[in-house]
Formats: structure tokens, C-alpha cells, sequence
């Protein structure tokens, strides 16, 4: 089991060290809290928004962000994923690490780019499956637009996964208000799985975002669920055994090899 924060966050544009700030009080209320892992949004750390700055504040997976948010992790006892811009073999990725105190970090690279924006400042990772076993549930992860390719859930699913993770930066609009109240409950469903897709709020330079976070069960239902404005952190338990009614019945997991 997992008790799980996820912060709805607005960050500021280009502020490392004010996000970095921000994340670490929401990293002491989840842990007062009870929770053991906290998720935050994409790029959270540098801005989604900052534009050509953002590959100025990129920095490799052993740098002083992530030795920073491991520093954090280490005082509060809770584990973190937080979105932040990976410089590695000359060129930028939009990543997200989990870090869990001195263990080895986890970095994952969003594999599917969203528009020309996002196309000019990073390079596309490829495809992984990325796991980690966090108090005994296998996690994956996930950022925003991979989400929708339903080939990526069910990938990590199959993998394994019992919960897969999802920092994102959703715009606000119709078809992001469609995602949030039908796409990542169906995620969910399709792969029995628990889906946490956790957006920012507010705006930036050149972003208005939709907010509307949600951690959906294996079930579709919602645990947990934020507005479109303003800033929240939810708290959620992931109790993969609750829901084994729900893997029986829908067995699409294992239906779908036999094809």
C-alpha cells in the first residue's frame, strides 16, 4: 500500500530555487500527512512555460536539482517525482526522477513531444518501460501527452506496473477538460491500474493550464480529484488489493495475449 500526495502546483517561470521551494513545504505537509511518495507536475522545477531558459537550467540526473530534491526526500522520509529539464549527450530532455533518499534515482524521458514548443527545446526520449517498487507497488512512469497514446499505459502494464505516474502540464481547453473527466479514468480501467495525472494550475508566460488533477483506480473510479484553479495537494491510498474484484472481471491484460 501507498499513500500517495500529488500536488497541483503553479510554478513560476525560470525560479528553480522558488519551486524547488514550493515543493518542499508540500514534501513536509504529505508527510505530516502520512504519505510516503509525492508527484508533482511536468517541468514543474524550471516552468513549463520558460521557454529558452529552460535549457539553461538544465542539469544531468546526478546534479544539484535532483541532489537537491534527494536531499529533501532524505529529511522528510517521503519519496518525490518531480518534473525537470535533463541535460545528457549534448542535447535536453523533459524527464521526470523519483527519488527516494540515497537510493539510486529513477529518470524517465517523455517519449512523445506535444507541438512545436515542446519540439524546439527537447529531444524526444525513447520508449521505455521504467519501474520502480515503492512499499511493495510496482510504479511506472508516465509524462502528460504519453499518457494518450494508450500503447504506453499498457506497455507498463504488462510490465507489471500497478500504478503508473504522470506528471503533467495539460493546457487549459475542451479537449484537455475531456482528458481529465474520461481519458485517464479509462486508462485506468483498461489496464487495471491506478493512474495519477498530476497537472499544474494558474498560468505562465505563455501557458494557461487546466488544472483538473486526477488519481483514478483500476476500477475508473476517482480517489482523488482537483479544480481547475488553484493550487492542491490530494492524498490518496493505493491499495492494489482492493481492487482485485475489478482484475477478475476485467481481464483485459490477459485476454489481450491471446489474440
Amino acid at each position: 500500500m501507498i499513500t500517495l500526495a500529488a500536488l497541483q502546483m503553479q510554478s513560476i517561470g525560470g525560479d528553480v530555487e522558488a519551486n524547488l521551494a514550493r515543493i518542499a513545504v508540500a514534501a513536509q505537509e504529505a508527510a505530516e500527512a502520512g504519505a510516503s511518495l509525492l508527484v508533482t507536475p511536468e517541468l514543474c522545477i524550471t516552468g513549463y512555460g520558460a521557454g529558452d531558459v529552460i535549457a539553461d537550467l538544465a542539469e544531468p540526473a546526478d546534479g544539484p536539482i535532483v541532489q537537491q530534491l534527494q536531499s529533501l526526500s532524505t529529511r522528510t522520509g517521503l519519496a518525490i517525482i518531480a518534473g525537470f529539464a535533463e541535460r545528457a549527450d549534448g542535447v535536453v530532455f523533459n524527464s521526470a526522477v523519483h527519488v527516494d533518499g540515497n537510493v539510486q534515482p529513477t529518470v524517465y524521458r517523455k517519449s512523445h513531444l506535444y507541438g512545436d514548443y515542446e519540439r524546439s527545446l527537447f529531444e524526444p526520449g525513447r520508449p521505455e518501460t521504467r519501474l520502480f517498487h515503492h512499499r511493495g507497488v510496482t510504479c511506472g512512469m508516465l509524462i502528460c501527452y504519453d499518457v494518450e497514446f494508450p500503447e504506453n499505459v499498457r506497455r507498463l502494464a504488462q510490465a507489471g506496473a500497478e500504478a503508473i505516474l504522470v506528471p503533467t502540464a495539460l493546457p487549459a481547453g475542451w479537449s484537455g477538460t475531456f482528458i481529465t473527466d474520461h481519458m485517464i479514468q479509462t486508462r485506468a480501467f483498461e489496464n487495471q491500474v491506478f493512474v495519477a495525472y498530476i497537472n499544474h494550475c494558474g498560468a505562465d508566460a505563455r501557458f494557461s493550464f487546466a488544472g483538473l488533477s486526477r488519481i483514478a483506480a483500476p476500477d475508473g473510479s476517482l480517489l482523488a480529484s482537483s479544480g481547475a484553479h488553484g493550487e492542491h495537494l490530494m492524498i490518496a491510498d493505493i491499495r492494489p488489493e482492493h481492487f482485485l474484484i475489478s482484475k477478475a472481471e476485467n481481464t483485459y491484460l490477459k485476454d489481450v495475449e491471446r489474440v
